[in-house]
C-alpha cells in the first residue's frame, strides 16, 4: 500500500513541478531550496508558490497528526481514513483542474493548497506507521542506506516506484492533461483505501496484530 502511495507522490510532484510553477507539493526539501533560489532572484521560481506549498503541507501534516491521535490502535483504519481524506482532496483537485484549468493564479494556488495538504497528511500518517525504508516521499536517506548497507529490497523498491510515479505523471502531463494525471492519482488512492480496508478486516476472528498494533511497535 505504501509503495502505491509512493507512486502517488511521484505523480502529484510531477504535476506541481511541471505545471504549477516549479514547486513541489510533497518534497519539502526541494521547496525550501527553491525558496532560497527564488529570494536570490532565480528565474522561473516563485517564493510565494514555495511558501504556499510549505504552508499547505504543514497544515496537512498537523491534520494527519490529529488523525493518528484519534486512531492510534488500528493501523488499517488509520491508513484507510488517510487514503479516503486524500482521495477527497484529489477529487477536489481534479474537479478544479477540469473546470478552472491550472494557469490562473487562483486555480494554481488552489491546486497547490489541496495537493500540499494531501501530501502533508500522507507524510504524517506514514511517519506514525513507521514501516522501515518506506517513507513514500523522501528518498535521500533511503538511497544512502541502500548504498552504505549494500542491502534493502524495500529501499530499492521505494526508489523505483517513486521514479515510476514521476515518469507516469510527466508523461500524462505532456501527452494528456493535468486533469488526467490527477485522476490517475485519485484512482490509486481509492484502490489503496479499498485494498487496505479489505486486508485489515478480512482475517478470521478479527484483524491480525500487525494491523492493530500501534505504529512503531515492532512489526518491521
Amino acid at each position: 500500500m505504501l509503495l502505491v502511495l509512493t507512486v502517488v507522490t511521484g505523480l502529484v510532484d510531477a504535476v506541481s513541478y511541471l505545471e504549477l510553477g516549479h514547486v513541489f507539493v510533497a518534497n519539502m526539501t526541494g521547496n525550501v531550496v527553491f525558496l532560497g533560489f527564488a529570494l536570490a532572484g532565480a528565474a522561473g521560481l516563485s517564493a510565494t508558490a514555495s511558501l504556499a506549498a510549505l504552508a499547505a503541507f504543514l497544515v496537512g501534516a498537523f491534520a494527519g497528526g490529529r488523525l493518528c491521535e484519534r486512531l492510534p490502535g488500528h493501523r488499517g483504519r488509520l491508513l484507510v481514513a488517510s487514503a479516503v481524506i486524500q482521495a477527497v482532496l484529489l477529487a477536489g483537485s481534479t474537479a478544479l483542474a477540469a473546470v478552472a484549468g491550472h494557469t490562473t493564479d487562483a486555480a494554481r494556488y488552489g491546486l497547490i493548497g489541496l495537493l500540499g495538504f494531501a501530501m502533508g497528511l500522507q507524510n504524517a500518517v506514514v511517519r506514525f506507521l513507521k514501516v522501515p525504508d518506506l517513507t513514500t516521499t523522501v528518498l535521500t536517506m533511503t538511497l544512502t542506506g541502500l548504498a552504505a548497507d549494500r542491502a534493502g529490497a524495500r529501499r530499492l523498491a521505494s526508489a523505483v516506484w517513486m521514479f515510476a510515479g514521476a515518469l507516469l505523471g510527466a508523461l500524462l502531463v505532456f501527452h494528456a492533461t493535468v486533469t488526467t494525471a490527477l485522476a490517475v492519482a485519485l484512482t490509486l488512492l481509492i484502490a489503496v483505501a479499498a485494498a487496505t480496508h479489505r486486508a485489515s478486516t478480512s482475517a478470521p476472528g478479527g484483524p491480525t496484530p500487525a494491523w492493530t498494533r500501534p505504529g512503531g511497535a515492532g512489526d518491521n
